[in-house]
């Protein structure tokens, strides 16, 4: 947990004015209103919290010492083609990493149809459970730039809004026991949500980092309502690779691919944060040229075409 700020930060304050301590009334001069004022409390996690935060900065420090994480983007190390954009694309846009089984959500690679957002994107974030105003105040920057990036990269309108000011996509920055209740404010969001999708929000054990969920609610490839889900427990930069990649898989990059390189949608954890091949996935997803709905057989032409155009600077 990154560390509190201490009562001297409020003397420090104090003692950049004219006169510092010369200017102080003497002890016992203050308004009684003033003397009585509460100090304000600092959230305190729960102990279970406080293992998940010991366990993820050892899951981040182990990542780092093998030289994953990396937040450079890419670079001469890692090539791509054409031809290699196309085929990640292929996989990350037009296969799900999800299924519905029985009513519960589960882990299966399923071909499926290119999805994206019609309408313009109003994202909102909430914060819940015992978290640092620091941690707060710092997050909400990070994801209102981070919508700005995705708005430019794409070229799609995306914007961010106040807390139910009817947004249609949900960032939720929760601990553990927050996490644990959100049961209703997803089905307040989503009426038609599973009990098990729902299990798979309060229900989530600690090996799954964070996780992105987007409706469709007419089958049709448009996406309506999307709601993300980030650990405050994770320390700073795995908690800001859950944000690049989840906000970015809402936005209609839904899968993974071992294949992928350099990439946040990796399962192998190399790249922390979202890459400039990512970026060229987003800009074919919301090139003109295609459009929700599409299958494989149908966008893929149009894929390698936009691919070409891109790698070669054309686009």
């Amino acid at each position: 947990m990154r560390r509190p700020l201490p009562v001297l930060a409020l003397a420090g304050a104090l003692c950049g004015l004219a006169g510092c301590l010369d200017a102080l009334p003497p002890p016992g001069s203050e308004p009684a209103a003033a003397r009585a004022a509460p100090q304000p409390k600092m959230p305190v996690p729960s102990a279970r919290s406080r293992e998940l935060q010991a366990y993820y900065s050892n899951v981040q420090a182990s990542l780092l010492a093998q030289d994953l994480l990396r937040t450079d983007g890419g670079g001469r190390d890692t090539p791509y083609t054409a031809e290699m954009l196309a085929r990640n694309f292929k996989r990350i846009a037009l296969y799900e990493e999800y299924a519905t089984v029985g009513g519960s959500v589960v882990a299966k690679q399923t071909a499926s149809k290119l999805h994206r957002w019609a309408e313009p994107v109003r994202m909102s974030v909430e914060f819940g459970g015992a978290i640092p105003e620091e941690q707060k105040l710092a997050d909400r920057r990070v994801i209102e730039a981070y919508a700005a990036r995705m708005g430019r990269i794409s070229g799609h309108p995306v914007r961010m809004v106040a807390q139910g000011s009817h947004a249609n996509f949900h960032v939720f920055e929760v601990d553990e026991e927050a996490r644990q209740a959100l049961g209703p404010a997803l089905k307040k969001i989503i009426p038609e949500i599973t009990p098990g999708a729902i299990r798979t929000v309060t229900d989530m054990p600690r090996t799954s980092y964070c996780l992105v969920f987007a409706w469709d609610p007419e089958d049709d490839g448009t996406y309506a309502q999307a709601v993300a889900i980030i650990r405050a427990e994770h320390p700073d930069l795995l908690r800001l690779s859950c944000i690049h990649e989840e906000i970015a898989q809402g936005m209609g990059l839904a899968n993974d691919s071992p294949g992928a390189r350099p990439s946040i949608f990796n399962d192998d954890e190399e790249f922390g944060l979202l890459t400039r091949h990512d970026e060229e996935l987003l800009r074919i997803l919301y090139d003109r040229r295609l459009a929700p709905g599409m299958d494989a057989a149908e966008a893929m032409p149009i894929v390698r075409e936009i691919a070409e155009e891109r790698m070669s600077g054309a686009g």
